[in-house]
C-alpha cells in the first residue's frame, strides 16, 4: 500500500480516485473514534462520511511534517464534539412532549384548578378590604411590593407587613372547619 503522503500528493495533483485509498485505510478507525465520542450513536456512520469530505477539502491545508492519521483523527473528534454540542442545544422529543402537555392541560385538571381558584377567591372576598386588595394586587395582578406601595401610597415595609397579615388571615380562614346544615363537621 502506498504511503499516505504519496496518496495525498496524487489527490492534490487532481487524482480524485486516489482518495479512496485513504478512505478505505482509515474508515474503520474513524468510525471507532466517532463511535466512542458519540457513545455508539446511529449518526456515527453519516459523520464518518462528513469527516472524509471535510478532510478532502482541507487537504491543501494539511502540513506533511505532522502525522496524517493524527490530523484526520482530530477532524473526526472535532466533528463528534460539534455534534454533542448541537444535541445539548436541541430539546429531546420527550422534553417537547412534556412542554406540549403543559400547554394543553387535561380538562379535568383544568376544571379542578378553576374550582380551587374560585374557592380561594370566595375566601378572599370574606377578608377585610385592605387585605383583599393587597392579596389581589400581589397574587392576581402580579405587582411587586414597590408597585403596590406606589398604587396605594404605602411604604414597601407597610406593604410587606399587610401582605403578611393578609396571608395569615387567609390561612386561618381556610383552615376553619366548614359547616354542613348548621352542624360542625
Amino acid at each position: 500500500m502506498q504511503d499516505d503522503l504519496e496518496v495525498i500528493a496524487e489527490v492534490l495533483q487532481g487524482n480524485k480516485e486516489a482518495y479512496a485509498l485513504i478512505v478505505n485505510k482509515y474508515k474503520g478507525k474513524i468510525a471507532s473514534v466517532l463511535g466512542h465520542t458519540l457513545h455508539h450513536s446511529h449518526d456515527a456512520e453519516d459523520m464518518v462520511q462528513e469527516v472524509f469530505i471535510k478532510a478532502y477539502y482541507s487537504l491543501p491545508d494539511y502540513k506533511p511534517n505532522h502525522s496524517f492519521s493524527a490530523w484526520l483523527y482530530r477532524i473526526a473528534i472535532n466533528r463528534g464534539i460539534d455534534e454533542l454540542r448541537k444535541r445539548k442545544r436541541m430539546p429531546s422529543v420527550t422534553e417537547m412532549d412534556v412542554e406540549f402537555k403543559d400547554e394543553c392541560p387535561i380538562p379535568e385538571e383544568d376544571y379542578l384548578v378553576k374550582e380551587q381558584q374560585h374557592a380561594l377567591r370566595q375566601q378572599m372576598m370574606a377578608l377585610d378590604k385592605n387585605y383583599r386588595t393587597i392579596l389581589d394586587l400581589h397574587y392576581l395582578q402580579h405587582l411587586s411590593y414597590r408597585e403596590i406601595g406606589n398604587k396605594l401610597s404605602l411604604s414597601v415595609d407597610t406593604v410587606r407587613m399587610r401582605l403578611s397579615y393578609a396571608r395569615k388571615k387567609l390561612r386561618d380562614q381556610l383552615s376553619k372547619p366548614k359547616k354542613k346544615g348548621g352542624t360542625p363537621l
